[in-house]
């Protein structure tokens, strides 16, 4: 499996990896809210920090998991 850190993935790779982790939850996310249940926003915007280079997925998702993570 390759890297998925920032510094291994150019801006349209982290796009591709999050719209596939995404896509395994079922890709309904219109429909679902919950992770705007969770205080997330909605879950394109959770991502955006990655996507940008600005934040790791692990970081993300810890905060999201502790509830920290504001849309």
């Amino acid at each position: 499996m390759k890297s998925i850190l920032i510094k291994d993935t150019t801006r349209e790779e982290r796009e591709k990896i999050v719209a596939q982790a995404l896509a395994a939850c079922g890709g309904a996310c219109d429909y679902c809210s919950g992770c705007d249940n969770r205080g997330g926003g909605r879950v394109d915007e959770i991502y955006r920090p990655y996507i940008e280079g600005r934040k790791e997925i692990a970081e993300i998702n810890a905060e999201f998991t502790k509830g920290l993570v504001r849309g």
